[in-house]
Parts: C-alpha cells; sequence; structure tokens
C-alpha cells in the first residue's frame, strides 16, 4: 500500500527544490544580467540586480573583436565529433560486457573508470609533444580524438548499466532467428537502449562542450572552441566583467537550450531501468 504523504511534507519538499533549484541557477542569471550592464556598473558596491541601465554594447564588442561563429562552429563539431565516434566504440564494448560477462569484466570496468581520476595536466606534456610531432596540434581532429577517450570511461560504464537492464533472452531470441552479431546490435539491442543511449549522448555533448583544459592547451586559433573564447577576456590588463560575461553567455546559451527542450529525453534516459 503506498504511503500518504501529508500536504505539509510535500509543500516543504517543493520549498526546498525549488531553493536548490534557484541557488544553482543564480550564477547563470547573474551572468546573462551582467552582460547587460556597462564596466562601471559590472563593478559597482552595492551590484544593482534589475535597476540599472541595460546595454547591448559588450555583446557587439564582443563580436567585433572575436569571431563567436567560428568558435561555435569549432565546439559543435568538436562535442557532437567526439561524442559520436565515443558511442561507436562503446555500444559494442558495453555489450560484450552486460552480455558476455567474463571474470575480469568488473576489473576493467573499474580500470576505464580509474583513468578519470588521473589529473589531466599529468599527462599534458606527452600527448602535447605527440599532437605537435603528429601535426594534430591546433586541429579539430585531435581534439575529438582526445575528448573521445577523455568521455569513453563515463560512456561504456553508462550504456553498461542501461544494457543491463535488458533481458538477454531478447538477444538469444534474435540469434535463434538467424541475427549476425553486427544486426543483434544494431536492430536488437540498440533501439531497444534509446532512452540510455540519448541520456548518454546528452551528457557527453555537454562534457565536451564545457571541456576548458584540454582546449585551452592544444588549440590557438584555428580549433579553438567557446571556452577559448571565453578564456580571451582575461588578459593582463584585468578582467572585463561585462565583456566576459557577455561572451560566457553567447558560450552557453546554445547548451543551455539544447539542455531545456531535451530535458525530458535525459530524465527518462538517467532513470531507464530504475523501475521494474
Amino acid at each position: 500500500m503506498a504511503r500518504a504523504v501529508s500536504t505539509r511534507r510535500k509543500a516543504l519538499v517543493t520549498i526546498c527544490a525549488w531553493a536548490v533549484g534557484i541557488a544553482i541557477f543564480f550564477p547563470i542569471l547573474w551572468t546573462v544580467l551582467t552582460s547587460f550592464k556597462t564596466e562601471a556598473e559590472a563593478i559597482a558596491s552595492p551590484p544593482s540586480f534589475l535597476f540599472f541601465d541595460w546595454t547591448l554594447e559588450n555583446y557587439s564588442t564582443v563580436q567585433e573583436r572575436s569571431d563567436y561563429f567560428r568558435h561555435f562552429s569549432n565546439s559543435v563539431i568538436i562535442s557532437f565529433g567526439s561524442t559520436l565516434l565515443g558511442l561507436l566504440i562503446a555500444i559494442p564494448a558495453a555489450w560484450s560486457m552486460a552480455f558476455v560477462p567474463g571474470k575480469r569484466t568488473k576489473d576493467v570496468l573499474m580500470w576505464m573508470l580509474s583513468t578519470k581520476m588521473l589529473p589531466p595536466v599529468g599527462v599534458l606534456i606527452p600527448i602535447y609533444l605527440l599532437f605537435r610531432d603528429t601535426g594534430l596540434l591546433d586541429t579539430r581532429i585531435g581534439l575529438v580524438m582526445v575528448l573521445t577517450l577523455i568521455n569513453l570511461p563515463i560512456i561504456v560504464w553508462m550504456l553498461f548499466t542501461y544494457f543491463r537492464e535488458i533481458p538477454g533472452e531478447i538477444l538469444e531470441a534474435a540469434r535463434m532467428d538467424g541475427a549476425e552479431l553486427w544486426s543483434e546490435i544494431v536492430y536488437v539491442l540498440t533501439p531497444m537502449a534509446v532512452p540510455g543511449i540519448a541520456s548518454t549522448l546528452l551528457l557527453n555533448i555537454i562534457l565536451s562542450w564545457n571541456e576548458a583544459f584540454w582546449t585551452l592547451n592544444l588549440t590557438a586559433v584555428d580549433a579553438a572552441p567557446l571556452t577559448a573564447f571565453i578564456a580571451s577576456y582575461s588578459s593582463p590588463e584585468g578582467l572585463f566583467y561585462a565583456k566576459l560575461s557577455a561572451a560566457s553567455t553567447m558560450a552557453i546559451a546554445p547548451i543551455l537550450i539544447i539542455g531545456w527542450f531535451s530535458q525530458k529525453q535525459l530524465v527518462r534516459g538517467l532513470t531507464f531501468g530504475a523501475v521494474k
């Protein structure tokens, strides 16, 4: 029998959820508001929240100084390219771990996860030298390869979790009907795990979009994404908070829009298999 929940408890939970949500969203809101201020108003004390002289000057200045659309296209190619390449590698890997388990499956998964615990700066110099000598430095292909390898453990772990929720008897029935390995993965397994694959894709696009360490150290001009676009507004002359906020708003706006329209799919994928 379902346990009754009192109105007071519902109201308390709702208030707490709104408080946490506002606390998380407030830095983004403040950044957006600051982008419409002048530099003097951006550093004014006490700060003004809504009552200030709104201006679009920062956005025009940012666009004149930096080619936003070039950085934007680099971010799109790098984030989507690394995510799709990671899925092509991770889906067969997660399938083999989920449906052909061995004694070392857990050990392999833990080893893959342990690679995420290594500080990136620990391997920066060898990767930088490797990219320099192979001509991959400041190229989109190089960044796609790096971000794919960085996020691959997360992709494999998430897909492994989703695939484990799919009954193995369905795949066995497909094999009895004559399905080959590739047909089994593409036409049977993948359609059943669409919610999990979609949430994995969305999460890794966000991770790749926001990656700053590797994009700042392995790019200069040609392949610089929006993270480098934002960092360019930190200069020896000081921080221009209003212009920096405008650049940040322009950089996060696309991913916020994607997250807003795909939130139901993301939640559905993250809770995939949680209720049976």
